[in-house]
């Protein structure tokens, strides 16, 4: 039961930020936290997905910044936000035999995620008169939100 909660809050994860998801989750799987041998998603162990993961989860937080940055709810983010939580999903349904009920369990975290945020976020740039201290507070969150998912795998 934990690992499909844990499946549904990652896709919350990757729905306030694409990339923070799959960096964690790759990590999780090359330090051997997640069994993905033997599945179609060894690739997530590497070392170089981790790494590539990384820096795109990087490049998303300096990019979520900038004023032409489109929003997570046009097709094309969102359908990213979705591919996302639906990969890391599955990774932590790897682990206990379920990849298809941890992709599943992805794509609704994932969608709840991109819409919830979205509303938060709004909310909260409205509260402070401006986007970024929303938009700081929501990539904490991202990010505590993947380690705390990490450390309880």
């Amino acid at each position: 039961m934990t690992l499909y909660v844990l499946a549904l809050l990652i896709g919350v994860v990757a729905g306030l930020r694409t990339m923070t998801a799959p960096a964690a989750m790759s990590w999780a799987a090359h330090l051997g936290l997640t069994p993905v041998a033997g599945t179609p998603l060894s690739f997530m162990a590497a070392a170089p997905t981790a790494w590539i993961f990384t820096v795109l989860a990087l490049g998303e937080f300096v990019a979520d910044q900038l004023p032409r940055t489109p929003s997570r709810k046009a097709p094309f983010a969102f359908g990213g936000r979705i591919v996302s939580g639906a990969l890391c999903g599955a990774v932590i349904g790897a682990a206990d035999g379920a990849l298809a009920a941890g992709l599943l369990l992805g794509v609704v975290g994932a969608i709840i995620g991109t819409l919830g945020g979205y509303e938060a976020r709004m909310r909260l740039a409205r509260l402070f008169g401006r986007d970024l201290p929303a938009a700081l507070i929501e990539d904490f969150i991202a990010i505590a939100g993947a380690l705390l998912i990490v450390r309880a795998l």
